[in-house]
């Protein structure tokens, strides 16, 4: 207690230097923030849902859409294998659609075949089981493990999609986090336009280019009922804006969007369009395909409408190009934004929506100041009355609590909801505490009868034993609150944690360097508590 060395002084001043610097650009606007060098003007605290508002959804992603899909597509694989492989069949489909363990059957023409195709199929798609019966009859369905890890990733993918394209409209620290087996819960802070978020959210997004069907109109296939093989009927995007519109289009898709690595929009002629650019695989493909049908015309199709169906005049290849339609600026900019970010594994269902206005945050933000400052205020007057000079020290190191609090919440890019100000107060609290134990405990040696010197060293050495078990408990709980706990419970588990470690710093090291520079330059006789 006596020696205090130089290089300790200068670490803590250092410190608490370093803890100013990087809490006040909290202080200040993001425009005058802007203006610090860069290593400083990012440490600022991001502010949550319910201090600045914005936009909170949980989705559903439509996992039976996903397995109707894999049907159809099984569908397909199952013709192109048995033809490969010469094997009569009759009456090829899916039997229990949207249900959650639908199936694809036939009937063998041989039943004799029955061994041949059972092996057929398997090698052409992994994890699938088949059953034969004696009759010819065979059964294809997905094992339940396969099942499960396809669901597992659809809704990985679903959340890595919907980031990408929060983070296109720049917010702060947007909130994304699964929920349950296929719900994703969504919340983006500070959201200016959420019905634009919400419908960029909502759109599958899935590009695709395929030949148009010239050899029958839709009119006249839809007059009909029969469709060429591998054709569908689509609707133009146009139809929506009482247009009627359609195409037939076939099946097949030439480049998907997953072979897109940029969009973005621009203007041809004065009208809104998007360009867009394919990787190498993409471009080869696109450009075979262009060779092939010139003077053909082929649909570019978004979430099953076709946006435009131009004639291709010559082979595009460069691997680039360019789509056309009725699109305003704002239009253009979301289809490049979901194009670049990539199309959605499954549909969402939008099932809970909250929308929360800036003026209730900085309602919030302004209740939250009065009370630290309240609470605060209080503390400072307190100590001052029941232990003097000592309530000063302990009040400087309170301060300087608050500022590591903030500075580590910066620097961790936290982000700062309602509990977080509760758990900011609480490890206020806890830090008064800590000195209080300190005082007490020096108090109770000065009543025994030591002098200044030993009470203040015993008092602070027997101290600490009790402030790091107390605190170290309440660190196991916020440890546990922050993993097991969402949301606002982590947010709340955030700030008392750090409130915790910035306690033990001030309370073993600042609190304990004033107190032993206050006895090695004053040497009082009595200690004024």
């Amino acid at each position: 207690m006596n020696r205090i060395s130089r290089w300790k002084i200068i670490t803590v001043f250092l410190i608490c230097v370093l803890g100013g610097l990087f809490a006040a650009p909290n202080l200040i606007s993001r425009d005058q923030a802007a203006k610090l060098p860069h290593w400083l003007s990012n440490s600022r605290m991001n502010l949550g849902l319910d201090l600045q508002g914005g936009l909170h959804l949980l989705l559903e992603v439509n996992l039976q859409a996903v397995m109707n899909e894999r049907m159809e597509n099984l569908v397909q694989s199952a013709r192109e294998t048995l033809r490969k492989e010469r094997i009569g069949y009759t009456r090829l489909g899916v039997a229990g659609q949207n249900t959650p363990t639908p199936s694809v059957g036939f009937q063998l023409t041989n039943p004799a075949d029955a061994a041949k195709a059972r092996q057929a199929l398997r090698d052409a798609e992994p994890g699938l089981n088949v059953d034969t019966t004696s009759s010819g009859l065979v059964t294809m369905r997905y094992d339940e493990a396969t099942l499960r890890d396809r669901r597992n990733q659809i809704v990985s993918q679903s959340i890595e999609i919907i980031r990408r394209r929060v983070d296109e409209f720049g917010t702060n620290e947007p909130y994304i986090q699964q929920q349950g087996e296929n719900r994703i819960q969504v919340q983006v802070p500070g959201a200016g336009d959420p019905e634009r978020i919400k419908s960029v959210l909502g759109q599958t997004a899935r590009l695709s280019f395929r030949m148009v069907d010239t050899s029958i109109s839709a009119q006249e296939a839809q007059a009909t009922g029969r469709l060429p093989p591998g054709t569908e009927i689509l609707p133009s995007v146009d139809q929506i804006a009482g247009r009627a519109t359609q195409y037939l289009v076939q099946r097949r898709t030439l480049v998907g969007g997953d072979n897109l690595v940029d969009a973005q929009p621009a203007f041809q002629n004065g009208e809104a369009v998007v360009n867009f650019r394919f990787d190498t695989a993409g471009a080869r493909r696109f450009a075979d395909a262009t060779k092939q049908n010139v003077g053909k015309p082929f649909a570019i199709v978004l979430d099953d409408k076709v946006i435009s169906a131009p004639v291709i005049r010559e082979p595009i290849l460069g691997g680039s190009g360019v789509i056309s339609g009725s699109f305003t600026t704002e239009s253009a900019r979301d289809l490049a934004l979901l194009l670049r970010a990539g199309a959605l594994p499954a549909p969402l269902t939008i099932l809970e929506e909250r929308t929360v206005g800036p003026d209730l945050g900085a309602d919030s933000i302004q209740d939250g100041k009065v009370a630290c400052i309240v609470g605060y205020m209080l503390i400072f007057v307190l100590m001052i009355a029941r232990y003097q000079m000592f309530g000063v020290i302990a009040n400087v190191a309170l301060f300087m609590n608050l500022i590591f609090t903030i500075a580590f919440m910066s620097l961790l890019g936290a982000t700062l909801t309602l509990p977080g100000i509760a758990g900011m107060v609480l490890g206020l609290a806890m830090a008064v505490d800590a000195n209080v134990l300190i005082y007490e405990r020096m108090r109770e040696e000065t009543k025994l009868g030591r002098s200044p010197l030993p009470a203040a060293d015993f008092a602070l050495n027997r101290a600490y034993i009790t402030i790091l078990d107390s605190n170290m408990t309440t660190l196991v709980a916020a440890f546990f609150l922050y993993i097991l706990g969402s949301g606002p419970v982590r947010g709340f588990a955030v700030t008392l944690g750090i409130g915790i470690l910035t306690t033990v710093f001030t309370a073993f090291t600042l609190t304990r360097l004033i107190v032993a520079m206050w006895v090695r330059w004053w040497r009082p006789k009595v200690v004024p508590i």
